[in-house]
């Protein structure tokens, strides 16, 4: 009874090395290459806060001087 474990366990050893070995030979071929990317276009600086954005800080000059009577 142990022998015909035995065999059957090595049969079964042998089978999915096999299975392993021909799935990675089927699939070892060379991948085509990936296509280029294309770079993206430049975008627009844009403000990221309110005190990067030269419009507010005008506005806000504005209103300064406006409220002061003196120049900021």
């Amino acid at each position: 009874m142990a022998r015909v474990f035995a065999v059957l366990l090595v049969v079964a050893v042998l089978v999915v090395v096999l299975v392993v070995r021909a799935t990675a030979a089927a699939g070892s071929g060379v991948r085509p290459p990936r296509p280029a990317r294309r770079p993206r276009p430049p975008q627009a600086a844009r403000p990221v806060a309110p005190d990067d954005d030269p419009e507010f800080l005008r506005e806000l000059a504005r209103r300064v001087r406006r409220d002061d009577g003196s120049p900021a």
